[in-house]
């Protein structure tokens, strides 16, 4: 039986990130008074109080780097929400932020898109689903209401 796994920011690139985003910009930490924000480090929401940072991720392509792939006109980056510092990760399994609409992108090895869809929601269905197609080498969840990419999925 394969399994999905739900993949946060590597480590190595959050560290990349807390000093100059994807965007050439140096992080800027905020208290986050309210919480909720999605957290692409340890794929939970904020608590009000943590010391997070908005910056600009470019997910395709810095899959692209470590695999070769070329993702031409597919590689954008956009904003995520991390931990201002260091944190433990994810520990939680299964699949977060699951409790809303998402849209999933497919992804070949070549890095083009195979298109994409809405759910009602994340569980392995969906992630079998988007996975049929055995050109699919990765998944990106994103949020409906602005597109932001949330993590990324690949057979496990």
């Amino acid at each position: 039986m394969t399994t999905y796994i739900a993949r946060p920011i590597a480590p190595v690139i959050l560290k990349e990130l807390r000093s100059v985003d994807d965007a050439g910009r140096g992080m800027i930490p905020v208290t986050d008074e309210e919480g909720g924000p999605p957290l692409r480090c340890c794929l939970r929401r904020s608590a009000p109080g943590e010391l997070i940072a908005l910056v600009s991720y470019a997910p395709l392509r810095r899959w692209a780097a470590q695999t070769g792939a070329d993702p031409g006109a597919y590689d954008e980056q956009g904003p995520v929400f991390i931990h201002a510092e260091e944190c433990p990760g994810s520990a939680a399994p299964g699949y977060p932020f699951a409790n809303s609409h998402r849209t999933l992108r497919r992804y070949s090895a070549e890095g083009r898109i195979l298109g994409g869809r809405l759910v009602d929601a994340l569980d392995d269905g969906a992630f079998r689903d988007a996975f049929e197609d055995p050109a699919v080498a990765l998944v990106h969840v994103r949020a409906v209401e602005h597109g932001c990419f949330l993590y990324e999925v690949r057979r496990g």
